[in-house]
């Protein structure tokens, strides 16, 4: 009887939660990344074409707050439809040997372009407007840099504090965060 009433709350406790797999290079790879050739122009213009928001987020093998994001925060339904819905995200490793282009056309590793970046933690979310000037660097057109892992209601917020621009108004994350925890009451 135990046993039976063990394995119900765990399938209830994990209902709607996949988690993501981990791939070749020990990152995880959750289905609503895209594999591309990391030229952010292109992947700017591609995420525009599909009414999305370019979002980076870089992590690395081993990355204790990134597997939390990818086993606690990430599969949580909510948050995974809102990202498959509004974002179109391209994952870097921070110390990948895979060529990435700069809005400026600068073309180096991942891990050059991380250290050109100044990025230092992971996971970092990186989030860009809908049109970035071609002389900028990621760093430069970023409307928001997260770096570190959040609980779920944190992150669901600042997708959504993004999606309305709200880096566009006076209210900064932290109140509009504030505010939207006083009006759901959703912690985390």
């Amino acid at each position: 009887m135990m046993k039976r009433l063990f394995v119900v709350l765990m399938m209830v406790l994990f209902a709607g939660t996949a988690h993501a797999e981990v791939g070749d290079d020990g990152l995880h790879k959750s289905p609503w990344m895209r594999d591309t050739f990391k030229d952010l122009s292109e992947d700017l213009a591609e995420a525009n074409a599909e009414g999305k928001r370019l979002m980076v987020i870089i992590e690395q093998r081993g990355c204790i707050y990134c597997e939390k994001m990818h086993t606690e925060v990430f599969p949580n339904p909510t948050i995974a439809d809102y990202i498959t819905e509004h974002f179109f995200v391209v994952q870097l490793n921070m110390f990948g040997d895979v060529e990435v282009t700069d809005f400026d056309g600068t073309t180096i590793s991942e891990k050059d372009m991380v250290g050109r970046w100044n990025m230092m933690f992971t996971p970092t979310m990186m989030f860009f407007p809908e049109e970035v000037p071609a002389d900028s660097t990621a760093v430069q057109a970023a409307v928001s840099v997260v770096p570190g892992a959040f609980g779920k209601w944190t992150t669901y917020n600042m997708l959504r504090w993004i999606v309305e621009k709200g880096y566009e108004t006076d209210e900064p994350f932290q109140k509009y965060h504030a505010r939207m925890i006083e009006a759901g009451g959703l912690t985390d």
